[in-house]
């Protein structure tokens, strides 16, 4: 079993009120187009026409070799964060293929766990990552873009 999980409220909280990005930078503010831009907070999209950030996101505490940083996507107006289980959020449901690798407790990849999965196959792709002991969470990218989407523990 595993969950996914979404961004921290109180992350997200602070990025809406002008809180610096991973670059030091204050969050910009665009339209989105609509199925491209997908809140990492909510896990929906967010629906074309309203205003939403864009910021640089490093999904790690600390900076190392494997501390990618990217652009994300939030909505300007404060939304729930996604409280699933295994049942896939909307933004992970959109593409066809997403990038998942599996990382250690050192927050390092475990070579070995990437792979590019259809998005019909995520749930068996998490199953066979998680089967190895030495991978404490996962990370969900686009394949297309390699934009961090959601990290997934062990429930």
């Amino acid at each position: 079993m595993y969950k996914i999980a979404a961004l921290s409220t109180e992350d997200v909280r602070a990025y809406q009120a002008g809180a610096p990005d991973a670059y030091g930078t204050p969050p910009e503010r665009a339209i989105s187009t609509g199925t491209g831009n997908p809140c990492r907070h909510c896990l929906c999209h967010i629906p074309e026409g309203l205003e939403m950030l864009i910021l640089a996101h490093r999904p790690f505490l600390e900076t190392h070799p494997y501390a990618e940083t990217g652009p994300i996507f939030l909505c300007v107006e404060p939304c729930e964060r996604y409280q699933g289980d295994t049942e896939l959020p909307e933004i992970l449901t959109s593409s066809p293929d997403y990038l998942i690798k599996g990382y250690g407790t050192d927050d390092r990849i475990v070579y070995g766990t990437g792979v590019v999965t259809p998005t019909d196959q995520i749930n068996n792709a998490i199953q066979g990552i998680f089967a190895r002991p030495d991978v404490a969470y996962i990370h969900v990218r686009s394949a297309q873009n390699n934009c961090y989407q959601a990290r997934i523990d062990r429930a």
